[in-house]
């Protein structure tokens, strides 16, 4: 392995997953050889790269194996951004709370002036290469990411404008209303980094330009990256020296590595490797992710909605939970789950469903990626099952980092997906225009429908949080019957961690891990 600073980043030179997308996947099946590539993976993760092993109060460097490598060479607005959230680099002007409130971030407090308008007033803050936070700065950052190609997911089809006003406050004003404007700002997309982080050239560079509680200061390539304590932080001094982050996409070796003592915390422990970590070291979270299948409506056979539903009806998803997901999962009832606590109570049913149609000979690709190590095996239950209707399947799988921009040029018929749907803004109406909308910049399924797309407006207008809630089950009703998605699972996200860390943040918006009390 190499090392070295952290690459640059254009804002037009990455692919981002805002488009649907390329399928070109070669079933792996999980065989000795991953049991061969664990002891790789975990000698690699030995050296910690940079600083003291061991803080002078005693606590030692994290060391954190991540599922998913930088697909973006780490770019703070697309999906990368919430490695850097997770890790402590970067934040926002807002946060999520509990309750997926918004919460205060770098701005301690805000107000709306107007229907259009909203004032951040700022906390006293310093960037990690010394300078001030100041609405001067906050400004610049957003207006950098409201002219990024391709835009954040937050800022999908929104207009706003960034000024600074007077020595504390912002002041944001949107080309619409938007009523959920501080959810929106605490998207891991819309972190606030310094003026050094942009090059002439409309680069970003996030080495010594963010504002959290750990610095990135070297990345080796897709394989490892090496962060210290800012000592300045405003929310105070972090109790971990350091963190040392080893990404490894295989699910066995990642276990592996935490069962062993390489590591420390393990994100994602796949369903099948739970059993072999002791119970106290494994903690299951209840999250806003749904894996779905997403039928691609534009082309190829699934553009006859009477596919579609035959494809839906040939799913059984009680199947997957629960020999898949060995009970870590419920059965998918809709685009969102049991961790959105208001949903169940307001889900309507689908609406204009097609009338299914024979699907004998009918053949379709079906995509998916290994870094969430239970998706090849809902990918191959999924083949059977569809198989079992007439469709002929072929089952194609990679990691993620190189399945994205074949996925995002719409290659597949059909793709298995795990979607974090609260993760963009925290806005249960933004996820739905993202993905399923006409001009949505995150449409896998290629769906645009008249109806839907009028459905989410009515649900985008909605002001009142109740309103907002319904008008947005609604839209879940009309989408759900085109059947170009058909959820399968609700997913409780397993951690490993280690018998010595304490306050790991096991967050249900999966934007957290690392925090200022996470240490060893």
């Amino acid at each position: 392995m190499t090392s070295g600073r952290i690459p640059v980043v254009g804002r037009g030179s990455f692919t981002s997953r805002y488009r649907w997308g390329g399928r070109a996947i070669v079933l792996r099946i999980r065989l000795l050889a991953s049991l061969l590539l664990a002891p790789l993976l975990v000698g690699c993760f030995a050296s910690s790269g940079g600083g003291s092993s061991d803080d002078a109060s005693g606590g030692g460097r994290l060391r954190v194996g991540l599922a998913f490598p930088p697909a973006e060479n780490l770019s703070p607005y697309g999906a990368d951004a919430t490695i850097l959230t997770r890790l402590g680099v970067t934040e926002g002007l807002t946060s999520l709370d509990a309750n997926g409130a918004a919460a205060p971030a770098l701005a301690a407090s805000w107000r709306q002036e107007g229907a259009r308008t909203w004032v951040f007033t700022l906390r006293e803050a310093t960037f990690q290469d010394g300078t001030a936070v100041t609405p001067a700065a906050v400004a610049a950052s957003l207006t950098h990411a409201t002219e990024a190609e391709p835009a954040p997911a937050a800022l999908a089809g929104v207009g706003l404008t960034a000024k600074a006003a007077g020595d504390t406050d912002v002041r944001i004003t949107t080309d619409d209303p938007d009523s959920v404007l501080p959810l929106r700002l605490s998207s891991p997309s819309l972190a606030v980094l310094s003026a050094k982080a942009y090059g002439a050239d409309d680069r970003v560079d996030l080495v010594g330009t963010a504002t959290g509680p750990f610095e990135l200061t070297k990345v080796m390539g897709s394989t490892a990256a090496t962060l210290d304590r800012y000592d300045d932080y405003w929310g105070g001094r972090a109790q971990a020296p350091g963190i040392d982050v080893k990404f490894i996409p295989d699910g066995t070796a990642r276990t592996s590595a935490l069962r062993t003592g390489q590591i420390d915390l393990a994100e994602a422990v796949p369903v099948a490797q739970a059993a072999s970590l002791d119970q106290g070291i494994r903690k299951a979270t209840a999250t806003t992710r749904t894996t779905s299948l997403l039928l691609n409506s534009a082309s190829g056979p699934f553009e006859a909605a009477a596919l579609r539903a035959a494809a839906r009806q040939a799913v059984d998803t009680s199947v997957l939970a629960e020999d898949v997901y060995e009970g870590y999962a419920d059965a998918g009832a809709g685009i969102y789950g049991p961790a959105v606590a208001w949903a169940e109570g307001r889900r309507t049913a689908p609406l204009g469903r097609a009338e299914a149609a024979k699907a004998e000979g009918t053949s379709i690709t079906l995509a998916t990626y290994d870094n969430r190590p239970e998706l090849p095996e809902v990918a191959q239950v999924l083949k059977q099952q569809l198989e079992k209707a007439g469709f002929d399947v072929t089952v194609e799988l990679r990691e993620y980092s190189r399945l994205e921009s074949d996925a995002l040029d719409g290659k597949f018929d059909a793709l298995v997906l795990a979607r974090n749907t609260l993760v963009d803004t925290g806005d249960p109406v933004s996820v739905l225009a993202s993905d399923y909308t006409c001009d949505g910049g995150y449409n896998l399924a290629q769906l645009c429908d008249k109806d839907v797309d009028r459905a989410v407006a009515k649900a985008e207008d909605a002001v009142d949080t109740a309103e907002r809630q319904d008008a947005a089950m609604a839209a879940e009703a009309e989408i759900l019957g085109t059947d170009a998605v058909v959820p399968l699972v609700h997913q409780r996200i397993i951690t490993g961690v280690g018998t010595s860390v304490r306050g790991a943040l096991l967050d249900p918006y999966e934007r957290t891990l690392v925090g200022l009390g996470t240490r060893r």
